[in-house]
């Protein structure tokens, strides 16, 4: 791609929005190195890895691969057996746990992948060997005391005799030597500990000057005393540093053994810090990965250019290539003519390296090998180059290299000379591209150019649209729409005379008035198509949004209509087990009196409150007014056989004929045909009935559950007489109200108590028709047969 079009399109700006999001030096570097390419296999594999990394980014967030430090050539050192610094093998250990942190970042369960996978997981982050690094070396100026049992054995040599040569100086300057010193305290000169005597107390203090004050009257003066001790630290620190460099060579070799591991951990880093800064301008920019071909073909989706700002900057829809190759934009300046030239060019630019695109998605993008670009004026006084000289100096190099693999773009084509010869080379220069197939994009003020589109074949006119009432352009691309210059409206807007607008119009031909006016009509009709299509739009979304609501809500009743169902249900179960459970408690009450003299009024009493709880458990189940549709009819309402009821007479019947004119109709109740008026009637839903079958249904399905729990035979072996009696008495009455024939009460021989104890509450069982022993075989003595009243 050549410089000078990656120049006028400001590539280079994009670029710096790039290095941004590359948070490693080479990845930055990388960043500065990118262009396009003219490789579809290429581009494509780029584009997947930016559009998998943008996923990743939208999961789990930023990763940073700031420690990714270049460290070729300390690898290369360690390859030829050198030993490295503190500071090298800490730029290793930080690369390794960038590393760790990265590879987790990039894991994820086995139901998903995408292209980046391979590279997370070649990362080797050699835990090992940071934690190695990290304990031995603190910072690139201090070497861990546990680095090595020898260096800590020294560094505690040194610290002792330190504190023996601060205990000697302390005793020296509070004991004889006082009064020879200037200061009481201690002073390090050249690696030395002196102490500030007195220049003419020199004899007084045996041992080596190291130094002396700028005024001569003070002597720095190391003590015969602590020399050696001295001496002894001198040799202690040559053993440090020997030592220290042991403890490097020792880490060295061991990161000698991973140079091929660390150099595809610091390539992949790379390469991960690249790809995620492409993913990260593209979540900046909101941009999508645009689909390729190799015919041509552009078709931007609301398509913004990436160097203005996203909350300002108008989307425009563009195509180029399907049913036309030249596309002549016309329109006033400051419309947006421009800014389409750059915003299709740059994003090619931007597309072909790897780079998602400010745009819809499905947007579609052709392979050009080189982009050409004519945008600006290029005058230079110093080579004598006009306006018009600079056009043509880059039009003449377009059409030598240019063929259809190519996109040219130009911006105010001809201009710069005689409008009416400037027309006439641009119409000859775009004949002569559009001849060969070639994609171009041109930008004019010449109404010639607006004819030659509108007669050539393959040839499209566009405009940037201008809104008259506002007097300003809306930035809207407009294509299949030749632009109007609107000079004479703006310039009215402005102040200009009327007396100087009219003479300016009587300068125009009659043909080219015509023109501009055939221009301002289908502007107009254009416009009044896009406000009623835009209305349609509008209703249809409410039509929707309507259907929709009306949707849920049938839903809604649906699932509350289940609910209610299911409600009655239920509590229809529960009344009718309620009123099971007291008539059970009622027959054993009955059977008690049986047994035992109670008075007649206790157990007249007794039968009152059963029938109390019957009416009762009767109005439960019945249905009442408003848990049904019971409404006044109305005459649209009523059909033969609807179900009604006569409120004066509160009796049900059947609608057998249609009401007359003063709403009097027929009811069938019973087998009385009687005449009545409609407001006497009550129309009564068929949820009615539906209720009432569920409950009959319902009950239905409790007795004949009940049944099929009821065996024929009951076991009593094991109990005492008042626990057999008592279980014995229950079985017996859920045996006789579901009409069992006879049953079998097993009590076993054993002493015959038990037995006695069944046959003698068996007597007084008054719906017991006999009992007996079993036959031999049956059970024989341990069984009684019980058959009861029919």
């Amino acid at each position: 791609m050549n410089q000078k079009a990656l120049k006028i399109l400001e590539y280079h700006k994009i670029i710096n929005m790039l290095l941004q999001y590359a948070s490693s030096p080479m990845g930055q570097e990388i960043c500065r190195q990118l262009t396009p390419s003219d490789d579809l296999n290429t581009i494509r594999d780029m584009q997947r890895q930016t559009h998998d990394a943008l996923n990743r980014l939208f999961r789990k967030g930023y990763i940073s691969f700031e420690s990714a430090r270049d460290i070729r050539l300390s690898l290369k050192r360690l390859a030829i057996g050198s030993s490295l610094n503190q500071s090298e093998l800490l730029f290793i250990a930080s690369l390794l746990e960038n590393t760790a942190r990265v590879k987790s970042y990039g894991h994820h369960d086995n139901t998903f992948s995408d292209s980046l996978d391979y590279l997370f997981n070649s990362l080797e982050p050699l835990p090992h060997l940071s934690a190695k690094i990290r304990r031995c070396i603190l910072t690139e100026d201090e070497i861990n005391d546990d680095a090595s049992p020898g260096l800590c054995q020294i560094r505690r040599s040194i610290k002792a005799i330190n504190n023996h040569i601060h205990a000697q100086l302390n005793s020296l300057i509070h004991g004889s030597l006082r009064i020879y010193l200037q200061d009481t305290v201690v002073a390090m000169r050249n690696g030395h500990y002196c102490l500030p005597v007195k220049s003419e107390c020199r004899s007084q203090v045996p041992g080596m000057i190291h130094d002396q004050s700028s005024t001569g009257s003070t002597i720095f003066v190391e003590p015969m005393v602590i020399m050696k001790l001295n001496n002894n630290i001198r040799e202690l620190e040559l053993k440090e540093k020997k030592e220290i460099e042991i403890i490097l060579s020792t880490l060295s070799q061991q990161a000698a053994q991973h140079i091929k591991l660390l150099q595809y951990n610091l390539e992949n880093m790379v390469k991960l810090d690249f790809i995620f800064a492409r993913a990260g301008l593209a979540m900046e920019m909101n941009a999508t990965e645009p689909l390729f071909n190799t015919d041509g073909i552009i078709s931007l989706r609301k398509a913004r250019h990436p160097l203005i700002d996203k909350h300002q900057v108008v989307p425009i829809d563009l195509t180029l290539g399907e049913n036309f190759d030249l596309l002549i934009i016309t329109g006033l300046n400051t419309g947006g003519k421009t800014v389409t030239l750059k915003t299709a060019g740059l994003l090619s630019l931007m597309a072909q390296s790897g780079l998602h695109i400010p745009a819809l998605e499905h947007s579609r993008l052709s392979i050009f090998t080189e982009i050409y670009a004519d945008i600006g004026d290029k005058q230079c006084i110093e080579e004598s180059l006009s306006t018009f000289s600079s056009h043509m100096t880059n039009v003449v190099l377009f059409l030598e290299k240019a063929n259809q693999k190519s996109l040219v773009l130009f911006d105010e084509l001809g201009v710069g000379t005689d409008p009416l010869e400037g027309a006439s080379i641009a119409i000859a220069i775009l004949s002569h591209l559009h001849q060969k197939g070639i994609r171009t994009m041109a930008t004019t003020h010449y109404s010639e150019l607006k004819l030659y589109a509108l007669a050539t074949e393959g040839v499209e006119n566009a405009c940037c649209e201008f809104d008259l009432n506002t007097m300003c352009p809306t930035y809207r691309l407009l294509i299949g729409v030749p632009g109007k210059s609107n000079a004479f409206a703006i310039s009215k807007k402005l102040g200009l005379p009327d007396y100087i607008i009219k003479a300016a119009k009587e300068q125009i031909s009659e043909q080219d008035e015509s023109f501009e006016d055939i221009l301002t009509t289908l502007e107009q009709k254009r416009s009044t198509m896009e406000q009623k299509q835009q209305e349609l739009e509008k209703k249809r979304i409410e039509i929707d949004n309507l259907k929709k609501q009306i949707f849920e809500k049938q839903e809604e009743l649906i699932s509350q209509k289940k609910r209610i169902l299911q409600k009655a249900k239920e509590e229809a179960h529960e009344i009718l087990r309620e009123a099971k459970k007291y008539a059970d408690q009622v027959m054993r009450d009955f059977q008690k009196f049986k047994k035992a003299e109670i008075p007649v009024k206790k157990i007249e009493k007794r039968r009152s409150d059963l029938r109390e709880k019957l009416a009762e458990t009767g109005e439960k189940l019945s249905v009442k007014p408003d848990l049904c549709s019971i409404f006044h009819p109305k005459l649209k309402d009523l059909s033969i056989g609807n179900s009604v009821k006569v409120i004066s007479m509160n009796i049900k019947g059947t609608v057998i004929t249609r009401p007359d004119a003063k709403g009097n109709l027929f009811v069938q109740i019973g087998n009385i045909r009687s005449k009545v008026n409609m407001s006497d009637l009550q129309l009564i839903d068929k949820s009615v009935t539906t209720n009432v079958g569920i409950s009959y249904a319902i009950s239905k399905k409790i007795k004949i559950s009940k049944f099929n729990s009821i065996k024929t035979e009951i076991h009593l072996l094991g109990k005492t007489v008042n626990e057999a009696v008592s279980e014995l008495d229950k079985y017996l009455d859920d045996a006789y109200l579901l009409h069992l024939p006879s049953v079998r009460i097993v009590h076993g021989k054993g002493t015959g108590t038990l037995r006695k104890g069944i046959h003698a509450y068996l007597k007084t069982q008054k719906h017991i028709s006999n009992y007996h022993l079993a036959e031999f075989g049956e059970g024989d003595a341990g069984v009684t047969i019980v058959t009861f009243k029919k």
